[in-house]
């Protein structure tokens, strides 16, 4: 995990030339067939959208260090590159942005066309704190969501234990072991046509 960031709306991941990892939290219900299946089954529910994030602190942010009420479990979903780009290439922000689009219809329009929904939230710090600059959301449905499930995922890891143990050493106040216990992410690239579409600056 980079200490320092540049970017005010740039993808900070984990990730290797074939894959990159995201992270989602669910109950044990979900997660345990999933972990057993490495891909998501039943009772996941294919028609509801799925949010995917590739900030691991802004998982832990959502989750409450895995302990919010159904999100007691962090899965680390490892997928394909060119599946996670094709989320990005056929999305639409969820918010009207003048910057990105030429006007609130043709954002409708984009609304309603597109299989993934994409959202800027205040990146966080190792102590959730809100931190100057954006972390990416990506809401998947429809097809995207098919393609994630039969077509993207390479390998789906449990981290709730290394996230409750992260937790229990800022607690401790034993930052550097905390950040040494996290995933190292760092700018994901992005083509000009895709930051354009995801409003990345």
């Amino acid at each position: 995990m980079n200490k320092k960031e540049t970017g005010k709306r740039v993808i900070r991941a984990k990730f290797d030339p074939n894959s990159i990892t995201v992270y989602q939290a669910f109950s044990d219900s979900i997660a345990k067939p999933a972990i057993q299946a490495q891909t998501f089954v039943h009772p996941f529910k294919m028609e509801r959208m799925t949010w995917i994030k590739p900030s691991f602190l802004w998982m832990m942010y959502r989750s409450g260090w895995a302990t919010k009420e159904n999100q007691e479990r962090i899965l680390a979903i490892r997928i394909k590159r060119e599946g996670f780009e094709w989320a990005l290439r056929h999305s639409c922000l969820s918010h009207f942005d003048q910057a990105v689009h030429v006007s609130k219809e043709e954002w409708r329009n984009s609304l309603l066309k597109s299989p993934t929904r994409i959202q800027w939230d205040p990146e966080k710090d190792i102590h959730l704190r809100p931190l100057s600059y954006r972390s990416i959301q990506i809401g998947l449905s429809g097809t995207a969501v098919h393609k994630y499930i039969s077509e993207w995922i390479l390998s789906i890891k449990d981290i709730t234990n290394i996230s409750l143990s992260i937790r229990e050493c800022i607690a401790s106040n034993e930052i550097d072991r905390a950040y040494s216990l996290m995933p190292f992410e760092r700018h994901y690239p992005l083509s000009n046509s895709v930051a354009s579409t995801i409003g990345a600056y």
